[in-house]
């Protein structure tokens, strides 16, 4: 099972080392990424595979906003059906 991960807001160093640790201690392995920065703002999308966590994907979700909110950032986690579901209207 895979998820997509956004990570959205003002650059500032040390944003993928903290979102990827973050992931990796729940149990999740990143496949793929890409980041850019754009002016001052920083983007980032990510595939994590989920299938080896030990909670709730709407859990992981939750502390995924939490983190973000943590580091001033906005990040979203979503499974991957439901992203590219919406993305196929």
């Amino acid at each position: 099972m895979k998820a997509v991960v956004t990570v959205t807001g003002k650059d500032r160093q040390g944003i993928i080392a903290k979102v990827s640790s973050f992931l990796w201690e729940r149990g999740a392995n990143i496949e793929d990424i890409s980041q850019t920065v754009l002016g001052e703002y920083f983007a980032m999308i990510m595939i994590a595979n989920v299938s080896q966590i030990k909670m709730e994907l709407a859990a992981l979700a939750k502390e995924c906003a939490e983190l973000g909110k943590q580091i001033g950032m906005s990040i979203y986690l979503q499974h991957e059906d439901i992203f590219n579901a919406m993305h196929n209207i």
